[in-house]
């Protein structure tokens, strides 16, 4: 998105890659249902691509400093190109899944390095009652040490995910596809501020 001289913005396309990681790594997930449905929705100019927590060991410092595993140099090697990231977020005890918080543990470090820094992230669920509401927002908490740029609006929680998804991760409401496209469409508009150098509204 650009803006003319009257200050009014205008949309330009560009092509953005887009890392799609969901927090569960269960084949018939709905929240990898989520982030095949949102490849179905794509703005024109994004890509969306995949990456697959299950190969990441459990994080240890003392496995790091010998030698980063390969599943953890793809990771972050995948996290760099990306114009930007879409997280799946499943809830588990109230919190982030074990999975993803140790992909972006492994990420992280060493900071200096972290290919999450500056990037901008969407955030998005499909769980209970709140739509994974309370692991959304521990997974912005990460971001503020991590330095990731949440899209703070529009918010995506689908509740009641055993009836949204069949038992393949399919998705079966309908009603979930408009507020899914409007969210991939914010979130163009997002990497493209962050690109730009413009601060978030709202």
């Amino acid at each position: 998105m650009n803006y003319n001289s009257g200050g009014r913005a205008t949309v330009s396309i560009h092509e953005y890659t887009v890392l799609g990681i969901a927090g569960s790594i269960r084949a018939g997930s709905a929240n990898r249902g989520l982030l095949r449905e949102a490849s179905r929705l794509l703005p024109s100019g994004m890509k969306l691509e995949f990456f697959d927590l299950a190969p990441i060991p459990l994080f240890n410092e003392d496995v790091r400093v010998a030698g980063t595993p390969e599943s953890v140099k793809e990771l972050k090697r995948r996290l760099a190109a990306a114009d930007g990231i879409l997280f799946s977020v499943a809830e588990y005890n109230y919190s982030l899944s074990g999975v993803l918080k140790n992909a972006i543990d492994w990420a992280s470090r060493p900071v200096e390095e972290s290919p999450l820094a500056g990037k901008p992230i969407a955030i998005m669920g499909a769980g209970g009652g709140l739509g994974t509401a309370r692991a959304q927002y521990h997974l912005r908490q990460v971001a503020v040490f991590t330095d990731m740029l949440p899209m703070n609006k529009p918010e995506l929680m689908v509740s009641k995910s055993w009836e949204r998804f069949d038992k393949e991760g399919n998705l079966l409401d309908e009603t979930v596809r408009p507020q899914l496209q409007a969210f991939l469409a914010a979130f163009s508009g997002w990497i493209s501020a962050v690109q730009a150098g413009r601060p978030q509204k709202g």
